[in-house]
């Protein structure tokens, strides 16, 4: 067993970020500034979406997506209960009703058919997620959004170093939401993007996004601004700093790197955790160009297979120094949103129960790897023996 605590996450930070985050802050210049624009400019080439505008959170580009896209009272959101809070948060604060649609067992992520049957003549805006960094064939959902006049707004929490059909999250739907939290494959600390080709939503939310002020007014600093600046709506308090986007510029750069690293990690445990007994995967992906992110590494547990159940599984990990965590909640079992009511989620509310998240990052060695796997053989392979003698 592990003689230390293997944590679920851990940033990797190297001397390139850290020296990068110094320039920022040696170069005084702390709030949304220049870097800011760097990122923005190399996110945009880099994923090939024409507008990126970098926001605090992915939080706030959700809101800021679906503010600048018209949602508001009457209005409904269609979206994953599967995934973190934040989509629905932001649809209710905008007046709007978050709708849960079910997700495929077996990709964890919405189709067209699940989306299809809670689609009203109120949908106003579709948010889609891909699971755990899995493409989910975006495509065939703008598509069926396209012929009924909704809007999609990817939610891309998951997605940096993903790749549907060979491209980024953000080229097909109206817009997409990043994620630079901590535990993202690239991260800010804090911070997200917003990435759209439509030039009039881009311009709405550059305003929304920093309390309705002109685009440029962060310039009003500079030598060459004015004092002046103009508040056009209201609007939210969501701009990067500065030394946050030198950091996200930095690990920008090292992304394919960094991705070619989960990927390893991502293969090393699938080829032994496909032969244990109970333990079901995420479906591989099968489309020419797809590539999953590995932003997660999720195994389902089928505790009539596995002898043992999720909780525990999860309890046992831990006593052998192995961290994990479960994603997600749904969000329509909070106390804060039974209120909404719900749609019949039966594989949503089958699959989260099941389901643990492996350590898997960077930093991570292939005796890490290794740990992990040697504790879940421990811990299912002898129980699975007993429930089967007992069984017998």
């Amino acid at each position: 067993m592990r003689q230390t605590f293997l944590p679920y996450c851990k940033p990797v930070l190297t001397d390139e970020e850290i020296a990068a985050v110094v320039r920022s802050l040696q170069n005084s210049w702390l709030t949304t500034g220049p870097v800011v624009k760097e990122l923005e400019q190399a996110f945009a080439e880099t994923s090939g979406v024409k507008h990126a505008i970098a926001l605090n959170s992915c939080t706030a580009a959700l809101h800021v997506g679906l503010h600048a896209m018209g949602v508001g009272p009457g209005d409904e959101v269609v979206m994953p209960s599967l995934t973190f809070v934040a989509g629905a948060q932001c649809t209710l604060e905008l007046g709007a009703t978050p709708v849960f649609a079910d997700v495929d067992p077996q990709t964890l992520s919405l189709t067209v058919e699940t989306i299809d049957a809670v689609v009203t003549s109120r949908t106003k805006v579709i948010v889609p997620m891909p699971y755990g960094g899995r493409p989910l064939d975006i495509q065939a959902i703008v598509r069926y959004a396209r012929e009924r006049g909704i809007k999609v707004l990817e939610d891309a929490a998951h997605a940096a170093g993903m790749l549907d059909r060979g491209e980024w999250a953000g080229l097909h739907g109206d817009a997409a939401a990043y994620s630079f939290y901590a535990t993202k494959n690239l991260t800010s600390a804090e911070g997200g993007m917003l990435l759209t080709n439509d030039d009039m939503l881009a311009e709405r939310a550059r305003v929304v996004g920093l309390h309705g002020m002109d685009r440029d007014a962060w310039k009003r600093y500079t030598a060459s601004g004015s004092w002046r600046y103009d508040v056009r709506e209201p609007g939210f308090k969501y701009n990067l700093a500065d030394p946050l986007a030198a950091l996200a510029l930095a690990q920008l750069k090292r992304l394919d790197n960094m991705q070619l690293r989960r990927d390893a990690i991502a293969s090393r445990y699938a080829t032994r955790l496909r032969e244990l007994p109970g333990i079901d995967l995420q479906r591989e992906v099968s489309n020419p160009g797809d590539k999953h992110s590995w932003c997660m590494f999720v195994l389902l547990v089928d505790e009539q297979r596995a002898g043992i159940g999720r909780d525990a599984l999860i309890d046992a990990l831990r006593d052998a120094n192995i961290g994990t965590s479960v994603h997600y909640i749904p969000t329509h079992l909070f106390s804060g949103y039974r209120s909404l009511g719900m749609n019949a989620l039966p594989a949503t509310e089958a699959v989260w129960r099941r389901l643990i998240s492996l350590p898997l990052y960077p930093a991570m060695s292939d005796d890490d790897v290794d740990d992990v796997l040697d504790a879940l053989e421990r811990i299912v392979a002898p129980k699975t023996f007993a429930f089967a003698q007992r069984g017998a």
